[in-house]
């Protein structure tokens, strides 16, 4: 799966992520288990309703999220990264 990170991602994970190196990592290897199979359990992921209606999320901790719009079955583009209350 091709991954294309939007430019609101970037800006959410240089002030939300980047200066946890713990949570760094923990971000590289759900982002490795989504390209490798995004049906994983553990990722969580789901379908949003309402405003968010066409876009969809997995954790990546208990209170880490990665929003994305799939743009085709092979493609997808990362939007927002951060906790609960910072992306919805």
């Amino acid at each position: 799966m091709r991954i294309t990170l939007h430019p609101n991602f970037e800006k959410s994970y240089k002030a939300r992520i980047a200066k946890s190196t713990k949570l760094i990592l923990q971000v590289e290897e759900r982002i490795k288990r989504f390209q490798k199979n995004p049906t994983d359990s553990v990722l969580r992921n789901h379908a949003l309703k309402g405003n968010k209606k066409g876009v969809y999320s997995f954790s990546v901790t208990g209170g880490i999220r990665i929003l994305y719009i799939p743009v085709s079955k092979d493609q997808v583009i990362l939007i927002d990264i951060g906790t609960h209350n910072q992306v919805y």
